[in-house]
């Protein structure tokens, strides 16, 4: 998604209502681009709104979809082979938003953004330096080892939504993240709960640079899109909040608190 001063119209994409001026020209230049990394065996659009509302605030946003580890094919869940490639995705995607016709000459050439939920922050942090290790279920061999990664330099920020950090356990495994962070937590997060936040806080080259906040009642999965009537079943848990929390109500505040973030951090 990108700022255009076209009309919008809404197309279903899938189950998901998406608003664009589809295929309108860019409008600005100098535009920041954001990389938003989706959870396990999910879908980009889950992260819809808030790709929207970061367009609308001068953001080039884009929205990979990891190959083996999505809604449509879920083949490397839970391998070594998922771990390398995620990060990998990140860095192709920065590569085709930069060199493509449409979008690369209204594009800032300095740093980028990388967002994610769940293991979308495990992807943000592995591109951005940080070295993994995978389990011993993940392993070809069943033996923990490390993961090849390769630092991409263009990456500048960071904006973790319940990030899993499970594989970041080793002394120094996120010492080479030194870029400014925002993360958000659930207070009800039963998936990932604060010890995968403080593995960041205690963990990154610089715990100032780490803005956090524990989202009060929010749960695992709070921080994606409100989920179409269709698909927001009991039996549906990444539709589902715990009980007296808002996402819908929530979410624009934590919009805007990361399109400022981004703004003084790029």
């Amino acid at each position: 998604m990108y700022p255009a001063q076209a009309a919008a119209t809404t197309r279903q994409l899938g189950p998901y209502p998406v608003t664009a001026a589809w295929d309108a020209p860019p409008a600005g230049v100098d535009l920041p681009l954001v990389v938003l990394s989706h959870g396990n065996n999910g879908s980009p659009w889950t992260l819809r709104d808030l790709a929207a509302h970061l367009a609308r605030a001068g953001f080039v946003v884009a929205l990979p979809e990891h190959v083996g580890n999505s809604r449509s094919d879920s083949s490397l869940a839970g391998t070594l082979a998922n771990l390398r490639n995620r990060p990998r995705h990140v860095s192709l995607a920065i590569d085709a938003a930069l060199a493509d016709g449409l979008l690369g000459p209204h594009l800032r050439q300095g740093s980028v953004a990388v967002g994610g939920v769940s293991i979308g922050g495990y992807t943000a942090l592995a591109a951005a330096g940080a070295r993994a290790w995978c389990g011993p279920h993940e392993s070809p061999d069943g033996r923990p080892q490390p993961v090849d990664l390769t630092p991409d330099a263009r990456i500048g920020a960071l904006v973790l939504l319940a990030p899993a950090t499970f594989w970041f356990a080793a002394e120094g495994a996120l010492h080479g993240v030194t870029q400014p962070i925002l993360m958000r937590s659930g207070s009800a997060d039963m998936i990932t709960p604060a010890e995968h936040a403080g593995r960041v806080l205690g963990g990154v080259a610089d715990r100032a640079r780490v803005e956090h906040e524990v989202v009060a009642g929010a749960g695992h999965f709070s921080f994606l899109s409100v989920f179409p009537p269709g698909m927001a079943r009991p039996d549906f848990p990444p539709a589902q909040d715990p009980p007296g929390f808002d996402r819908a109500g929530y979410q624009p505040q934590l919009f805007a608190d990361i399109a400022d973030f981004l703004r003084r951090s790029l």
